[in-house]
């Protein structure tokens, strides 16, 4: 026997009871991607200027903007009585239907994502109750509704379990990079070999370079910087390395250009990409398209372009973000929230990523930035933070220790994140096959985006 099919406006009817005293602290939003109904965090909002409904515990509730982006669910009972405006609707639901059954009806198979389809609109696409009011759902009797409803949560905690096993292997999985990364940089990842010239010799050099250069007017004199306390030194290292600032590993360390020396009409839609902290991920440079300029403005701004080999890092934002520039960047521009360093030659840059990138470089920058809203950093801090430095030949050694370390890792994260998706992938299957087509139309396949686009017709 199959189950009839039901129109969704006679299943539902919108709640529209007025609020006669709103409440701020009492409002109600509707998260995307179905995660649910809560309460909305104390904004600050004028009194009286959009009209509040109440909503009861038990009722279907979605958002007008985004519905078809998962923002749906089911008032719970500790929001009973809480607000929200006509953007945030609520039904009541006919007594031989369960709520949950219409929540279960969208959220399997991600059918709200066919939703779009109806979705009205130019600037911000909302959908209306009248519009999904034509939509046909399957309607079994209650008995059966109360079982499949029981059998689908049965289905999804066992599947949240498998999930939150899943997260917590991908979390060992950066735990262990960072400890390899710990290791590395305390020296106990490769051999030392004594044949190698000490870092303090190297140290020795690059500073005899930096004078040169500075007296033949090639780069600029840097502030003398202060030595490194012994409380500033957070583990030990091989006796041939050593700890130093990071302003003494560096030829030139500069911003990007101050806010102000760039306006709206700088930006083009595709030109030379600006590499601020968003575009630094995992140690790589990615472009993106909000931020391009073009040929014109790299020229006014040419003191800001990128070589190869220049060590980009990030000041706002999170801390350690930082590149070297390739080939295929060479060219672009230092956007305003980052820093482009230009290091010695005797300083492998990959190395020096490697450091900028642990937990303690990290933890250090942290402690040192400023800000209110935001953490920052400034020449003063980036320059004076603390590297362990090992001989020119052992860094490279590091690096590609590291690098063969990080790459066992990579996969493994892979298969995880390949068993969180086929993990999905099966409780969404088993929920479709739950309420599967053959039981609702005989002779023919039911599909929700041939509803959806029956309800827009209508």
């Amino acid at each position: 026997m199959s189950w009839p099919l039901t129109n969704l406006g006679d299943l539902i009817t919108e709640s529209r009871i007025p609020a006669d005293y709103p409440n701020a602290d009492r409002r109600i939003r509707v998260r995307l991607n179905v995660l649910g109904v809560e309460k909305r965090p104390l904004e600050n909002e004028k009194e009286g200027a959009t009209k509040q409904f109440i909503r009861r515990a038990g009722q279907f509730i979605y958002g007008k903007q985004n519905f078809h982006k998962g923002a749906f669910g089911i008032v719970p009972s500790e929001l009973d009585g809480f607000e929200s405006s006509a953007d945030i609707p609520s039904f009541d639901v006919r007594d031989d239907c369960l709520p949950e059954w219409i929540y279960y009806y969208f959220k399997i198979g991600n059918r709200y994502l066919d939703l779009e389809r109806i979705a009205r609109g130019v600037g911000s696409k909302r959908i209306h109750p009248d519009q999904i009011a034509n939509i046909r759902i399957p309607l079994p009797d209650l008995k059966t509704q109360r079982g499949m409803v029981e059998k689908f949560k049965g289905m999804e905690n066992r599947s949240e379990m498998v999930t939150v096993e899943l997260s917590d292997q991908l979390d060992l999985v950066n735990q262990l990079r960072q400890a390899f990364l710990r290791e590395a940089l305390q020296g106990k990842l490769v051999p030392q070999d004594p044949k190698d010239e000490p870092a303090s010799e190297l140290i020795k050099r690059i500073k005899a370079e930096k004078e040169k250069l500075i007296k033949e007017g090639k780069i600029k004199k840097q502030k003398e910087l202060p030595p490194i306390n012994p409380d500033e030194i957070p583990f030990e290292i091989p006796k041939n390395w050593v700890w130093c600032r990071l302003g003494e590993l560096v030829l030139s360390m500069s911003t990007g250009p101050f806010g102000t020396m760039l306006h709206k009409q700088d930006y083009v839609p595709d030109g030379i990409p600006m590499v601020n902290p968003m575009n630094i991920v995992n140690s790589k440079i990615v472009a993106s398209g909000k931020m391009m300029v073009d040929e014109q403005t790299r020229q006014r701004l040419k003191s800001y372009i990128l070589r190869t080999g220049d060590v980009v890092v990030g000041r706002r934002g999170e801390m350690g973000r930082c590149a070297v520039v390739t080939e295929q960047e060479d060219g672009w521009l230092c956007g305003t929230g980052s820093f482009f360093l230009v290091l010695h030659q005797l300083v492998y840059q990959l190395y020096f990523v490697k450091v900028l990138s642990s937990s303690f470089a990290r933890t250090s920058l942290m402690g040192s930035s400023v800000g209110a809203t935001m953490n920052n950093l400034n020449h003063k801090i980036l320059s004076q933070l603390a590297i362990p430095l090992p001989p020119f030949n052992e860094q490279r050694r590091i690096v590609d220790k590291i690098e063969e370390i990080m790459r066992y890792c990579t996969d493994l994260e892979k298969s995880i994140k390949q068993s969180q998706a086929q993990n999905e992938q099966l409780l969404q299957q088993v929920l479709r096959e739950a309420l599967s087509p053959d039981k609702t139309k005989k002779g023919k396949s039911y599909k929700m985006s041939e509803e959806v686009s029956m309800a827009a017709e209508d």
